[in-house]
Order: C-alpha cells, then sequence, then structure tokens
C-alpha cells in the first residue's frame, strides 16, 4: 500500500508541471493587453511600456512562464493588477466563503442521493424506485440558475424566511450566514444529489446481485444487515472517486449560482479577473482548483483502502 501511494505521488509532479504549462499558454490566448487596460483610457505610451515592463509582457514567453513558476514555488502566485493585491491574498479572501458553501452542498447532496440510490435500488420496479428516478431526473435537467430565482421568489420574496442575496461571515453572525447560505447550498447539491443517486442505485444493483450478498442472505442475517454492511460499502468505492470531483467542481466556484445569490466566492472572482484582464488573478485561482482536484483524487485512492479491506491486499 505504502508503494502505491508513493508511485501516486509520483505522478503528481508531473501531472502539476503540465497543467500549470497549459494554465499559462491558455491564459496568453485571451485577447487584450492587460497594460493597456491598467494604462487607463488616455494609455500613455510611456506608462503602457513601464507596465509591460513591470509585468515582463516584453519577455518572450519561456520567460514569463519561468517567472511565474518560481514564484510559485515560492507560494507568490503573483500580484493583481486590478487591485494591486497579492493573488494569495485574494484566493484566502475568498476561499472560506466557497469552501462552506462547496461543504454544504455535498452534505446536501450526501444525505440526499446516497439514500435515494440505495432505496431505488432496493425496491427496484416499486414506486419508490420510480419516484427516486424521477427525482434524478429533474435535479439533472433542472439549472441551477432557473431554481435559484425560483427559490428566492418562493422563500425571499413570497415567504420571507430567507434573505434573497449576500454573504455575512460566520465570524459575525453565524445565524444570518447559515440564512444566507442555506439556498445556494441546496441549488448546488441538489444538482450533486441526482447524480450520485444514479451512480449510487447502479452500483448497488451490481453489488446486490453478488455471490456474498446472496450468501448473507443465506446466514439469515436482516435486510437491513445485508444492504447496510454488506452492500452499500462494497458499493461505495465509484462513488468516493464522484464524489472526490464533484467537490473539486464546487471548489473551483459555482459561477452561475454564486452571481445570483452575490455569493463573494471563486466564481465571481475568476468572472472580474476575466472581464478586468487579471492574468495573475485567473492563473492563481485556476491553479489553485487544479492542485485541489488531483489532491482529492489522491485522498479518494486513500479512501477506497478504509472502504474495501480486498484492496489492501
Amino acid at each position: 500500500m505504502f508503494e502505491y501511494f508513493l508511485r501516486r505521488l509520483l505522478t503528481i509532479v508531473p501531472t502539476l508541471v503540465f497543467v500549470s504549462m497549459l494554465i499559462f499558454g491558455l491564459q496568453q490566448l485571451l485577447p487584450g493587453d492587460p497594460a493597456v487596460v491598467l494604462a487607463g483610457e488616455e494609455r500613455d505610451p510611456a506608462v503602457v511600456a513601464f507596465l509591460r515592463a513591470k509585468l515582463h509582457l516584453d519577455e518572450p514567453l519561456p520567460v514569463r512562464y519561468a517567472y511565474w513558476i518560481g514564484g510559485v514555488l515560492q507560494g507568490d502566485l503573483g500580484e493583481s493588477i486590478r487591485n494591486q493585491m497579492p493573488v494569495t491574498d485574494l484566493i484566502l479572501q475568498k476561499l472560506p466563503v466557497t469552501l462552506q458553501l462547496a461543504v454544504m452542498a455535498m452534505c446536501v447532496a450526501l444525505l440526499i442521493g446516497i439514500p435515494a440510490g440505495v432505496v431505488s435500488a432496493v425496491g427496484r420496479g416499486t414506486a419508490w424506485d420510480y419516484a427516486a428516478n424521477l427525482f434524478a431526473l429533474w435535479g439533472l435537467s433542472t439549472p441551477n440558475f432557473w431554481l435559484g430565482i425560483l427559490m428566492i421568489l418562493l422563500f425571499s420574496v413570497q415567504l420571507g424566511w430567507l434573505p434573497a442575496s449576500g454573504y455575512e461571515s460566520p465570524f459575525v453572525d453565524l445565524r444570518a450566514n447559515l440564512e444566507s447560505m442555506l439556498m445556494p447550498a441546496f441549488v448546488l447539491g441538489n444538482a450533486i444529489a441526482a447524480v450520485l443517486m444514479r451512480h449510487t442505485r447502479s452500483s448497488m444493483l451490481q453489488v446486490l446481485g453478488a455471490d456474498y450478498v446472496r450468501t448473507a442472505r443465506a446466514k439469515g442475517l436482516s435486510e437491513r444487515v445485508v444492504v447496510l454492511k454488506h452492500a452499500l460499502r462494497n458499493a461505495l468505492t465509484p462513488i468516493i472517486t464522484l464524489g472526490a470531483l464533484e467537490l473539486g467542481t464546487l471548489l473551483s466556484g459555482a459561477v452561475l449560482t454564486e452571481q445570483v445569490f452575490t455569493i463573494p466566492g471563486f466564481g465571481k472572482l475568476v468572472v472580474d479577473a476575466v472581464f478586468n484582464r487579471d492574468y495573475a488573478v485567473v492563473q492563481g485561482v485556476v491553479m489553485v482548483t487544479a492542485t485541489t482536484y488531483i489532491v482529492l483524487n489522491l485522498l479518494a485512492d486513500m479512501a477506497y483502502f478504509l472502504v474495501n479491506p480486498r484492496l489492501r491486499t
């Protein structure tokens, strides 16, 4: 097992190098010149030339990449040309907001998706199965922004139970924070719950037909023990990978949902940076997101060994 994880760790380094080159190269394809944008309406040639030299925009592409990756290795993701702030500080400001939203959305998805998938698989062909599949179809086909607007109209405008938009830090007012994050978390978790339900149902149907499940039933074990202890635990292996990928997607920023509910997270940060040609911010956020994906996949591999004892050999 140790050798397996060591090999996985060794693959992370070239993967991150390739991802960093891809991020930096594709970033240069964006139209516009940051120096011209930053120079203002007058666009004094001397100011533009000074800004291009300061930002190393007059250097060849490999040299600019070397400057950037050298700073990344030292924990310096550059400086925002719009806010005149280190990108690392901007990310640290937005990361707790997106992290809370992602964790709450994933909790909603897990609490709905996995039980619905188990019930659907156990009661295959029954009304519960059709109801769960109908929910999954609804969750997959409903746009997040449309569902968010409907929830605002119902729970904020009509009933007045929850705030329509905005964000409050949990360290300032925990109740206001939870109230402001409840609707966007449900909107994001609803779509992921539908995906988890479909995969859980498919995996459970495959496991319920295995020999060891029939043997457990032949021993006289209760259906609850057979389903939860013998079947579900082995069916969770593909769900772990899916959950890790979906969590990485949430941490990268749910742009539309954050825009609808005015949540100051990664999504809004990236959108503003793209419109302002703030290359350093875009590169920093995407690099952090890619690293998060890779780390979450590694953690998913580690969880396999805890869930499935057969993999330990």
